[in-house]
């Protein structure tokens, strides 16, 4: 009897401790979402809150009827990262976009250019492209210095029967053409990141994002590949040349910038920039240099969403030789930043030189030489 008290104070004594280690374990345990390791690595850091030279972000997004409070704080914002100039892309169109532009330019003459954008809610109009056309001219001559064009454009925007709107599709012809006779640049984000298309598994670099925001992924029983998305842009940009365009966050191919030179290489009417895609830049900083450096006159700057404190590790990653510092979004990338250290006359001309050339009618004065 005793025998059998002991292996049962013994079998009590067990369980007790395998409880403890478990609860031990578990205070260890977390998701790679929580994970945020410090790195114990010492290196000289030169943190960059402003920029070195005065800079044109060509691709963010505001709502120009913004409240003159919102204005005030978002320009002093501005003053503080050295920002000069910003392009409000959803500037919208007719009686839209002349209340942003009213509100936007009335305060701060110098400070914003606003693009107009086209309605694609009526293609099943047989003449609306000519009709989008007629309405771009109005809008630039009420103040637009450009147009954009959203990712809906190849995704989403469909003809009443079901069929999808291809990026070259004929009907936008007469859209593309008005841009060249106006002059003005049409900036164009085509597709997604090529990961938002492929498989969400254990391969996929953008996996964190996909699952913290699982309508991003793009299966193909809803949508076309990247492949076919892509394709279709570039031959949209081949079929007009005289038109200039600004293939949005490097035409997704940050990640490899052979394929996006040789693109840049066949088609002479297309420029690219920088915006949410500095990651891809920042850990290549080798080759991401040599390329910026032989394409310094195509490439522009841009951020996309506000926020003024990540503006400071594009400054980081485009001024300095700094190693292994962090990027901003964790779902955008999980390893770190290297310094790409610009020659001056480069970051002039992506800071805003480029900007000041092909976008019309941008006051200069606020720039250096």
């Amino acid at each position: 009897m005793r025998y059998y008290r002991r292996i049962a104070a013994i079998k009590v004594l067990c369980l007790l401790l395998v409880c403890l280690l478990v609860g031990s374990c578990r205070g260890q345990q977390m998701s790679f979402e929580e994970y945020e390791p410090k790195s114990s690595l010492v290196v000289p850091e030169h943190p960059v809150t402003r920029a070195k030279y005065p800079f044109i972000d060509i691709h963010n997004h505001q709502n120009g009827e913004m409240a003159k409070e919102d204005l005030d704080k978002l320009v002093k914002e501005m003053d503080g990262i050295n920002l000069r100039t910003m392009v409000n892309l959803s500037g919208g169109q007719g009686e839209k976009f002349q209340k942003g532009l009213q509100n936007m330019k009335g305060n701060y003459p110098q400070r914003f250019i606003l693009f107009a954008n086209i309605d694609f809610t009526t293609i099943d109009d047989p003449e609306f492209g000519r009709k989008a056309a007629e309405q771009l001219e109005k809008d630039v001559k009420n103040g637009a210095q450009g147009l954009k064009i959203f990712k809906s454009l190849g995704l989403t925007v469909k003809y009443k029967n079901g069929n999808r709107m291809p990026v070259d599709d004929p009907r936008l012809d007469a859209i593309w053409q008005k841009c060249a006779e106006l002059n003005i640049p049409v900036l164009i984000h085509s597709g997604e990141p090529k990961q938002f298309f492929d498989p969400i598994d254990k391969n996929n670099e953008r996996w964190l994002e996909l699952k913290q925001f699982p309508t991003r992924a793009r299966p193909p029983k809803q949508y076309p590949s990247w492949e076919q998305v892509m394709s279709e842009q570039h031959r949209m940009f081949a079929k007009h040349p005289k038109t200039i365009f600004i293939n949005a966050h490097l035409g997704w191919l940050g990640g490899n910038l052979e394929e996006l030179g040789k693109l840049m290489d066949q088609l002479p009417n297309m420029y690219t920039e920088i915006g949410a895609v500095l990651a891809e830049l920042g850990r290549q900083p080798k080759f991401a240099r040599q390329w910026m450096i032989k394409y310094q006159d195509r490439v522009l700057f841009g951020k996309d969403a506000w926020n003024a404190a990540e503006y400071h590790v594009y400054f980081r990653v485009l001024e300095t030789g700094d190693e292994y510092f962090d990027y901003y979004r964790k779902r955008h990338a999980f390893w770190k930043m290297y310094g790409l250290e610009l020659p001056d006359e480069v970051l002039k001309k992506i800071y805003y030189k480029n900007a000041l050339r092909i976008v019309p009618g941008i006051d200069a004065s606020g720039f250096t030489s």
